[in-house]
Order: structure tokens, then sequence, then C-alpha cells
């Protein structure tokens, strides 16, 4: 992170109560996302960032354990932009393909699976990409490996992935999407699918289904606000840096819509103006009314503040940040605690 972020978020945690009067339960417990190092096993007690790898810490009991189904020649961004995603938001994600021998996406990445159909361990979430995907539809085997799956939390694909959900019978009476070159061979092969156009994933319930190669991320950003709330997603996207993400972009015909009951761009608008920031230090809170989002403006870089319930928002470490109103409703501050120093609107 540059100076400003890190002068920026060290204030913001400096002057806040972590652990004393937080958004979630105390009882939570907190890690960082999966890095492959030593930090993976400390927990937190308490929202923040990691004291080792600077990442944002989660909630420990909202990590899922994900298997990717890999094939020979599967498209690079397809996995690896999924990936991403369900990595930073804290799940561990494992490979599997048909055999533990290494595979080559597009020609390039040689990629060795964690395991095999044989010895894959139970996961909660089955996903599935597209690339030479009928490697993987034309194996009885595999198709019989993903029916063979109990308990399975969801199944999620990207591109032509929806083409190894449909021939396990997964898509049967379902409405997807996949590869805009490969609409009308989904609709033509599998009639009992009602496949979509022009939508940049679908959200049946348990199983999502998303377009071709950079959907992906869409949907697994859907996903994770599904799982653990709009605001994880955000962050995610957030330090993704993926800005160009079109919240809620898609068709969703379950009945957990994570988008619904946003708060509107009218209501954020209260929370409008400068605010003292520490000695001689001020900070602006403006509104990005498409995105119904707030912003804390500091030194020319804007912090995200994610709205959690009434006049209560979180910073970008997930630490809480509590805006104060007089009689008349009107903001007179914010303070980092529920009963911390005011910082008065200006």
């Amino acid at each position: 992170m540059n100076r400003v972020i890190i002068i920026f978020l060290s204030f913001f945690l400096i002057n806040s109560s972590i652990g004393q009067s937080n958004i979630v339960p105390e009882a939570s417990k907190y890690t960082c996302p999966p890095c492959n190092n030593a930090c993976d096993e400390i927990e937190y007690n308490h929202p923040g960032v990691c004291s080792h790898c600077n990442m944002v810490l989660v909630k420990k009991n909202d990590s899922k354990t994900i298997a990717f189904y890999l094939q020979d020649g599967v498209e690079v961004l397809d996995f690896a932009g999924p990936m991403e995603v369900f990595s930073y938001a804290g799940y561990k994600v494992f490979t599997v393909s048909a055999t533990k021998s290494p595979i080559t996406s597009q020609g390039i990445l040689k990629v060795v699976p964690d395991y095999s159909i044989e010895d894959a361990p139970k996961a909660d979430i089955l996903a599935f990409f597209g690339g030479n995907s009928n490697q993987a539809t034309n194996n009885p085997k595999v198709i019989e490996w993903v029916k063979s799956q109990e308990d399975i939390q969801y199944h999620f694909s990207v591109c032509t992935g929806a083409f190894i959900l449909a021939e396990a019978d997964i898509l049967d009476g379902k409405t997807a999407t996949t590869f805009l070159n490969a609409l009308d061979n989904l609709e033509d092969s599998y009639p009992e699918i009602d496949v979509r156009k022009n939508v940049r994933f679908v959200d049946n319930g348990k199983v999502i289904t998303t377009a071709g190669i950079s959907a992906g991320i869409d949907g697994a950003l859907h996903l994770v606000a599904k799982l653990q709330g709009l605001n994880a997603a955000k962050r995610t996207a957030y330090y993704m840096e993926y800005d160009n993400w079109n919240i809620g972009d898609g068709l969703v015909l379950s009945d957990d819509n994570p988008y619904d009951n946003q708060i509107s761009t009218k209501e954020l608008q209260a929370y409008m103006g400068k605010y003292e920031f520490g000695e001689g230090m001020q900070i602006e809170v403006t509104v990005d009314a498409e995105a119904k989002t707030l912003y804390a403006m500091f030194e020319g870089i804007a912090h995200t503040l994610y709205h959690e319930n009434k006049d209560i928002f979180s910073d970008e470490t997930n630490s809480p940040v509590y805006f104060k109103r007089n009689d008349n409703g009107n903001i007179l501050g914010y303070a980092r605690s529920e009963n911390g120093k005011l910082f008065k609107k200006l």
C-alpha cells in the first residue's frame, strides 16, 4: 500500500476501539485470506488487517472450500479471475482434473492439478470453466464424478464450463448462460435448459452460470455477495482494483438477492460534507450516486465507506465508523467506536 493509504488506514485503526464495539459478534474469529505464509494460521478476535501481510481479515466461519475442475486447454482468465476473487474473499481453492498429469492452459500456462477425480476431497462448491470443455463433457468418468458429489452447496461455471454442468444434468429445467459464441450450441444440445443471451451471469439459487472469460469475475463476486454480503464483495473488488464491476449486472432468479435493500443515494447524501480528521487534517465525504457508495476523500484518494445498518458504516479494513446525529436528525460527525471521540462535521 502506498504512503497515503497507510496514513489513512493507520489513523482509522488507531482511533477505533477494535474488539470493544464491533459490527460483528465479538466471538467471531478472523484470519487473513490464504497467502501460503505462516500468517494463514493466525486468528484474530476483531476485523482489521493482517499484521504480517496487510491483507484485510475475513471471518473464519465465512470460509468455503471450492474445487476448481480444470481440463487441458482451459481458458486462463476463466479460472484465474474467479480464483483471485475467491482467494481474496478467504475461501480455500484447490484444483482437480481427470488425472494428476500437468495440463496446459491456452497452450501457455502449465498447471499441475492438486488432485485427480480419484482422490479429490469434498468441497462446498464445484466450479467449472471453458476452454476445450468437451474434454470433460466427453469423459464419462468426469461426468460421473460430477454427479456423485454430495452435499454441494453451489455449482458455478464460467464460459463453456456450463456444458459440463449440462452434461451432468445439473442445469435441467434451469436458466443458464455461457460464452457468446456457444449460446446457440448450448440451446440446441440441451433443449431442457432456458438459455439466456446478453447477461453476465444467471443465478438460479444454488447454480450460477456466467458468460465468457471476464464475466466469471462478476459471477464470482456475485457468489461472494450471496455468501458473505454485498460489502464483502465490494471489498474484494476494491482490493483487486476491479473498478469496472457493474454491481448486480446479471439475472438473479433466486430469493436471496444480495442487492435488495441497499441504502439509497438520497439517504447517503445526508453524510456528505467535510469532517475533522486528526490534528489539522480534514476528510471530505462524497457520494457515488451510480454505485450507491460513500467515499472519504483524503489527499486526493477515495476510500470507500460501506453501509452496514442505520448510521453505522465500515471502512476498508472492516472496522466500524459510527455517524452521529443531533435531535433534529442532522449528522454531527462520526466516531470510531460507539461511544468514542466525536470527529465533527465542519
